[in-house]
């Protein structure tokens, strides 16, 4: 396996300086940030350390030039909006940008590029459906065509008042998972797995794997801490913010040897990436990097 972190967390660092503090720190890849450059719709979006509608074959060369320089691969390219949204313009651009994100990764030779299915949160599950095949079926041909795979990331997207009763990603629990891959048979159309969102919802990030381990493309290394005192105050239908905290890994409730475990036992080889979005170490750069730094090492015990 390969220990990387996700780029988002240091907006203010160029993309060789992005490199080079990897390679430097002896991690062996990084999840490029690639949204649209402008202004940031929420926490820890908004990044560009590669602009993909920019892109060509010779900033392609350029760029993996530099990671050949400082000893680093990219693991995927990461993009996380909302192309199920019930606001037409925002899933049209969310759209057009993920055909722009995949063609990227596969001018750079990386093939894997990570993002979130969407939902119109005030609809059901059922009440989605229709348009997830209608938007994601062109979607995961294309990637196909570019010789791409496609991880979709297992957050909920449902973190505040904003996003209930539903959460701005479909792709959340298992009984989905099984659904989207039976209508959507690819095999280029896998997961970004990360356990710290099974967490919060109260079910188990293990046993899911054996199931899903072919489809387990990429991974995201977060942490999660449940104050069960303030469940058993509020429950599980206020907003999840209110009874659970993002954390380093190591600093939650995940057993990450027995994760790492089950990630070898399904025959995963690819990249474990740190995403850091505990507040707790927000603020200068240097803080967060130190908490890249920390993450590593505690995750370096795992992963050889």
């Amino acid at each position: 396996m390969k220990l990387g972190f996700l780029s988002a967390i240091v907006p203010d660092m160029s993309l060789e300086e992005v490199l080079a503090f990897a390679g430097v720190q002896g991690f062996d890849c990084v999840e490029l940030a690639c949204w649209p450059k402008g202004k940031a719709e929420r926490r820890y979006a908004g990044v560009t350390h590669l602009d993909v509608a920019a892109l060509d074959k010779d900033e392609a060369a350029r760029i993996n030039a530099l990671c050949a320089t400082h000893g680093v691969s990219i693991s995927g390219l990461g993009y996380y909006p909302n192309p199920l949204s019930p606001d037409a313009a925002e899933a049209k651009v969310a759209v057009e940008h993920i055909r722009k994100v995949i063609a990227a990764a596969a001018l750079l030779g990386v093939n894997q590029a990570n993002t979130f299915i969407g939902r119109d949160w005030t609809r059901s599950v059922d009440a989605n459906w229709p348009r997830f095949l209608e938007v994601w079926r062109p979607l995961i041909a294309y990637a196909e065509d570019q010789g791409v795979r496609v991880g979709i990331e297992n957050c909920p997207m449902f973190f505040t008042d904003d996003e209930w009763p539903g959460g701005k990603n479909l792709a959340h629990s298992p009984a989905i998972w099984r659904r989207m891959f039976a209508d959507i048979p690819s095999p280029n159309f896998g997961l970004n797995y990360d356990p710290s969102h099974f967490v919060w919802q109260l079910m188990d990030y293990v046993q899911v794997m054996r199931e899903f381990g072919d489809r387990i493309f990429h991974v995201h290394a977060k942490d999660a801490r449940l104050d069960r005192e303030r469940l058993n105050d509020v429950g599980t239908l206020t907003t999840p913010n209110s009874y659970h905290t993002p954390k380093l890994p190591g600093l939650g409730d995940i057993e990450w040897g027995r994760f790492v475990a089950m990630l070898t036992e399904t025959g995963y080889n690819g990249a474990v990436v740190i995403e850091v979005e505990d507040r707790a170490y927000e603020g200068p750069l240097d803080r967060r990097q130190a908490a890249i730094i920390q993450s590593g090492r505690y995750l370096r015990q795992f992963i050889a």
